[in-house]
């Protein structure tokens, strides 16, 4: 066995980063994650009783941590719904080892959150904008907000120093394909990061078409025939996002390319689920449920022997099988639940 802090799966990745879903509830509907006509008034969302307390999730992440996580990061659903977030900001940003802590929002309620995040002991946040045109903006998001709400809330995140700021747009091809070179030029030289994501087969309720898939390829294609790019190293192994520098120095954006171009070797990432559950793969089926040992008592050595076991046995490669054609569409756990 590896000795704590430096767990290994089947492949020898080790485990570096936590996404923590603090509620699967979202006010957005976005098509491609939680589709109005699949998530509409009567969906039976989690009850408060089934949904880790905020002492619970700090709790595990301090584990977490202890296992090797140095990357904190919170999500949802949409994380900012969750009442008295700061509080748990506060609880995780105070654990010994943690050297980032981070959230990712569609960035609607930034504008009167992102201050009490910052002095709680956030460092920064993603927000989700997947175009600066309103109509196309409202198609993706199902109707709700706007692009000036975000912008809104990007502007307030920055003024409150959750920086480096990065900016998330999911592609689809024939939706917001169109608009990607306008959205980069937006926040060109503005020290924010777009990040550019290949539309992908998250769950098994947003109608995922592969020809809906606007490729990494083509997306740098299109903004390096405006606003010329070249490629820049990674800040660290596992890195999801492949770097892209402006050749006039004016910033850089990134590209996730999850289904053409798979990085299953270096994944590093684990996930812990609103109600409990330790996922080890964007695409898994199901988690190891740690909520009921948790509440039944199980010490913290106990804890951290089911957990080390679960990372230990882990041997997911999900998009590297898909893009081989080893797997067609097995049962997965929807995007909103472990938080994309």
């Amino acid at each position: 066995m590896d000795a704590e802090g430096d767990v290994a799966d089947t492949r020898g990745r080790r485990l570096r980063d936590v996404r923590i879903s603090v509620t699967d509830r979202c006010n957005f509907r976005c098509p491609y994650c939680m589709p109005a006509e699949v998530f509409g008034e009567r969906y039976r969302f989690l009850p408060k009783p089934e949904i880790l307390s905020f002492e619970e999730i700090a709790r595990l992440a301090q584990l977490f941590v202890r296992l090797g996580a140095r990357k904190l990061r919170l999500t949802g659903g949409e994380p900012l719904l969750r009442a008295e977030l700061p509080h748990l900001v506060a609880l995780l940003a105070a654990i010994p080892g943690v050297e980032d802590l981070a959230l990712t929002t569609n960035g609607h309620l930034l504008p009167r959150l992102a201050e009490p995040l910052a002095r709680a002991g956030l460092g920064r946040v993603t927000v989700s904008l997947d175009s600066h045109d309103a109509a196309v903006f409202r198609e993706m998001s199902g109707g709700h907000s706007s692009p000036a709400r975000v912008l809104e809330g990007i502007a307030a995140a920055a003024a409150a120093g959750l920086g480096p700021i990065k900016v998330n747009c999911v592609v689809q091809r024939g939706v917001n394909d169109h608009t990607v070179v306008e959205l980069a030029r937006r926040f060109q030289g503005t020290g924010h990061i777009v990040r550019f994501i290949e539309y992908m087969d998250v769950g098994t309720k947003n109608a995922w078409d592969p020809a809906q898939v606007f490729s990494a390829r083509e997306i740098v294609a299109a903004i390096d025939a405006e606003l010329p790019l070249e490629t820049a190293e990674p800040n660290y192994r596992g890195e999801v996002a492949r770097r892209w520098r402006y050749r006039d120095g004016s910033g850089e954006i990134g590209v996730i390319a999850s289904v053409t171009a798979p990085f299953c070797g270096d994944c590093t990432r684990a996930r812990l689920t609103a109600d409990g559950s330790f996922v080890t793969c964007l695409f898994a089926a199901a988690g190891r449920d740690l909520k009921a040992p948790l509440r039944s008592g199980a010490s913290e050595a106990e804890l951290l022997a089911l957990m080390t076991g679960v990372w230990q046995r882990r041997a997911d490669r999900y998009s590297e099988e898909r893009a081989s054609r080893e797997r067609s569409s097995p049962r997965r756990i929807e995007m909103y639940q472990v938080g994309g």
